[in-house]
């Protein structure tokens, strides 16, 4: 053992924001708690993802209010200003990207900082590979258990001509000072969605390419439909059933080539096809897991092997930050040895950040019919008005409720909208807790509110 090597009770390899809580949860017990990260402390979330991200779509979302004053309630100009949005993710949310702050919160509480890639060799042993030249290598051994919270990475594909270009990811997205003149985006999921409808109601002229037949492909289909109507009355371009088979760049401009021919050209090109983990790296085989799986498989305990656990993205149960909170408060719990609950995830909410949001729980329409279940399905729209009000005033939307006809239990439901969000809180409540779907007809719903429309596709199952 040399002097760098440290004996402690818990290792957290990767301090996204489970593994940040769970670290100095566990440290705040008076356990000794090492947090391993090469990158940033706290993680996608609050430098390149949720946080900053919806500081941009706040600020586009503005501007397109403002847009709507004219023809409803008076006459408004408004121009556009990338450089107050860019200062206050600088500034305000990301302290220029510099986790200082988390650092000391962290080791304030005991907790000892390793920077480095933490990689697993051996039971209950990490070592570290430094981040710098001039670092040491080290070995940590955990008494207690190794905590592994290491997230996931931009997923690039292998198109020809793209890897050597400066194209974006979602993390060269919140960076950049200046909105480019026009943008191609590779993904029509969540980040793409988002990210395409602020650079585009920031002037940008913005071409979204998906390749499965509609947007946000792993939500309802009406909600893809939804979405592509409305990019498209923004001046949006959509490409949907469409793959890039070729991307070229000149020094100033991209060039994207679809299947069946067609070029798209753009100043910019986001790539926001997915996301990968990387289980080899974190060499997850030394105790025992295939390293050639997509997720660590983990029990109800989050439980990935005698010593070991796993929460965050790397387990597979969604790429959220609330998921990762969820499973790091069930972690915590079992390495304590307290009676905590088991993880649950039939009732698993999401929400696109789009105008309009799409909110989303448990199963969809083709999910549960891929499990075998018998089901009703009732959708409510926001009414369409023949002059354009609703359109004119960003209220479309919908509520789709899935319902296992054999048990008339809720399984899923989606709800978009203005606030679709926020009118999901009820829904999740209903997935979650197994509520009848008789017991919510019965139920008094406000009107008029966004969430009175749960009501109307209550009545439309069938």
């Amino acid at each position: 053992m040399t002097e760098r090597d440290r004996d402690v009770d818990v290792v957290v390899i990767g301090m996204g924001p489970g593994g940040e809580w769970a670290a100095n949860t566990l440290a705040e017990t008076g356990l000794v708690v090492a947090g391993v990260e090469d990158r940033l402390v706290g993680g996608e979330c609050p430098y390149w993802g949720c946080v900053p991200s919806k500081m941009m779509i706040r600020a586009a979302n503005l501007l397109m209010e403002g847009r709507r004053v004219n023809g409803m309630s008076g006459t408004a100009r408004v121009d556009p200003d990338w450089a107050p949005v860019a200062r206050r993710i600088r500034d305000d949310a990301t302290d220029d990207w510099n986790d200082k702050a988390a650092v000391d919160r962290f080791t304030g509480k005991g907790g000892i900082m390793v920077r480095g890639h933490g990689r697993i060799s051996g039971p209950r042993e990490v070592t570290v590979t430094p981040s710098g030249p001039d670092g040491q290598h080290q070995v940590l051994r955990a008494r207690r258990a190794i905590v592994i919270n290491t997230g996931t990475a931009p997923a690039v594909p292998p198109i020809p001509g793209l890897a050597g270009t400066p194209f974006w990811t979602n993390r060269e997205a919140i960076e950049t000072e200046r909105v480019p003149g026009s943008l191609v985006v590779l993904g029509g999921g969540a980040v793409g969605v988002e990210l395409g409808q602020v650079f585009a109601r920031f002037g940008s002229r913005v071409t979204v390419v998906e390749g499965a037949d509609r947007l946000v492909p792993l939500e309802e289909p009406e909600a893809g439909d939804l979405l592509a109507e409305v990019f498209r009355r923004e001046g949006i371009g959509v490409h949907v059933g469409k793959n890039a088979t070729g991307v070229g760049h000149n020094g100033d401009r991209f060039t994207v080539t679809l299947d069946g021919g067609e070029e798209l050209t753009g100043e910019a090109l986001l790539v926001a096809t997915g996301r990968r983990t990387d289980l080899a790296g974190v060499g997850v085989g030394a105790v025992g897991i295939d390293e050639t799986l997509r997720a660590i498989p983990v029990d109800d305990r989050l439980r990935a092997a005698p010593g070991v656990w796993a929460l965050g993205d790397i387990t597979g149960k969604g790429a959220f930050t609330h998921m990762s909170m969820y499973q790091a408060a069930i972690v915590v719990a079992d390495i304590l040895g307290e009676a905590g609950f088991p993880a649950q995830y039939h009732a698993v909410p999401r929400v696109t950040f789009t105008d309009p949001e799409v909110g989303a729980v448990g199963l969809t329409e083709a999910q549960a019919l891929e499990q075998g279940l018998s089901v009703r399905v009732g959708a409510y729209p926001v009414p369409k008005s023949t002059r354009g009000w609703i359109h004119k005033a960003g209220n479309d939307g919908f509520i789709k409720l899935v319902e296992d006809a054999a048990t008339g239990i809720l399984v899923g439901a989606t709800s978009a909208g203005p606030t679709g969000g926020e009118v999901l809180g009820a829904l999740v409540v209903a997935v979650h807790a197994r509520v009848p779907v008789q017991t919510m007809r019965q139920m008094i719903y406000a009107y008029p509110t966004f969430h009175r429309a749960i009501e109307d596709a209550l009545a439309a199952l069938k």
